[in-house]
């Protein structure tokens, strides 16, 4: 079976209290200046106020006045291959700054099958690929997701960011920690 993704939403979440939507602001996005091939968000101009290209102190995505507490670095499969093997240190380094986020990041635009298997590139082993990234997750407690493709990813990290600025919004405002009542 081949996945077919639907058309993204017009919003990510609208939150609601007792039946009436309630009006959050835009979030402005902010991608690092150093990224190589950045999502560009384009395809979701409804859900932000801009895009901001400033260099971040650790990432390569985050929320315009949440970028001590929200971090989103992105790699493709080369570049995570390479990250966990010849860049290992620096990497690691760089996962540990990220686990003292409260909302944190991992994306990976490839497959977990494609993590899992051989590389043509590269002598690394997908074993030690994938053990590495599920002690980044049980050890640094920093959550990974794999995507297939770069538009998917682009997604993801929108949302994700969207939905972050919003459970900040909402804290900041008094309305506590969910999206609805009685719900996320």
């Amino acid at each position: 079976m081949t996945a077919l993704p639907v058309a993204h939403p017009a919003l990510p979440v609208v939150p609601e209290r007792g039946g009436t939507q309630l009006r959050a602001p835009k979030p402005v996005i902010v991608v690092d200046t150093r990224e190589q091939n950045p999502f560009s968000f384009a395809r979701f101009q409804g859900w932000f106020a801009g895009v901001e290209k400033k260099p971040l102190p650790l990432g390569d995505y985050s929320v315009s006045g949440l970028e001590d507490v929200c971090v989103v670095e992105r790699k493709n499969l080369s570049d995570l291959v390479c990250s966990f093997t010849v860049e290992r240190p620096i990497f690691i380094q760089r996962l540990r700054r990220m686990s003292a986020f409260p909302d944190r990041l991992l994306i990976i635009t490839a497959a977990m099958s494609q993590v899992k298997s051989r590389y043509e590139y590269s002598p690394a082993n997908p074993n030690q690929i994938t053990q590495s990234l599920i002690a980044t997750l049980a050890g640094l407690r920093v959550p990974f997701l794999c995507v297939e493709t770069h538009e998917l990813g682009e997604e993801i990290v929108a949302s994700y960011l969207y939905q972050v600025h919003l459970y900040h919004w909402l804290e900041s405002n008094g309305h506590g920690r969910s999206l609805a009542d009685d719900d996320l």
